[in-house]
């Protein structure tokens, strides 16, 4: 899953992209070199964050769509938790939901996935962007994680959406420590055998950028990205495409497959 950030202040790449031919054109490129989805994004929901509005984030994001919808192959993601935005998203040919909310913050977004027939991820976090890390307190982070994951899959079960369009997403860096990410990546194993797919999203967070600095820290996203899947991840969510793809051809090779 290739990430493609409309946000001016996303903790990566914010700001890059500059206009709606810029965007698109990344998108395609991404395509063309081997990605598997591509993961658009109009606010940032990184930790310390302000929110935007809807008719910021729509802003942002409905002249990308509508320049890839048609031109791209790969499945569009749109990486919101506001069922509004979710709506209008998938009705202009998004296929897939990414909400780091698990489904918390806007009581229709459920809705709004089941009624489009989407794909969804969901991912675990606790509180809200601004103020997220100040609850990343945990006796067991393995063992709360997986409970309180279990808990919201059960309930988007009974919301309607079939499992089969569900991907699950452990949330490193969401309401987490570096040391809580590393012992969350020990156990990765354990959310493999939840029973659905597990998506990986470390590229670049800060837990890595600690470990490796600025100049490092893809190849430090590609190493723990390659232990993700030893360890039953499904889909990586990344920055660095050409890397990615590049490590994932070797990773197959590797298996005694082929890409």
């Amino acid at each position: 899953m290739g990430i493609l950030n409309l946000t001016p202040d996303s903790f990566s790449d914010g700001g890059r992209l500059l206009s709606a031919r810029e965007a698109a054109e990344e998108a395609q490129r991404m395509e063309e070199i081997g990605v598997d989805l591509v993961d658009f994004g109009a606010e940032s929901t990184r930790p310390g964050a302000d929110p935007v509005s809807e008719k910021e984030e729509l802003r942002r994001l409905l002249p990308v769509l509508r320049a890839v919808v048609g031109r791209l192959t790969v499945p569009i993601s749109v990486d919101t938790y506001k069922s509004s935005v979710a709506r209008i998203a998938l009705a202009e040919g998004a296929e897939i939901v990414n909400d780091v909310s698990g489904g918390k913050w806007d009581t229709g977004l459920w809705e709004a996935v089941r009624d489009a027939g989407a794909g969804y991820v969901l991912v675990h976090s606790r509180g809200r962007p601004k103020t997220m890390q100040e609850d990343a307190v945990y006796r067991d982070v393995v063992r709360e994680v997986g409970e309180e994951m279990r808990i919201r899959l059960r309930q988007c079960l009974e919301a309607g959406i079939p499992g089969e369009r569900i991907l699950c997403d452990v949330g490193f860096g969401f309401a987490k420590t570096g040391d809580q990410n590393w012992a969350l990546l020990r156990d990765l194993l354990t959310f493999a055998q939840m029973g659905r797919p597990l998506l990986v999203g470390v590229s670049r967070k800060s837990f890595l950028r600690e470990l490796a600095g600025t100049r490092d820290q893809d190849a430090a996203s590609l190493a723990v990205e390659i232990l993700a899947s030893i360890r039953g991840a499904a889909v990586w969510r990344v920055h660095d495409v050409d890397g990615a793809v590049a490590a994932r051809k070797a990773f197959v090779a590797l298996q005694g497959g082929l890409s």
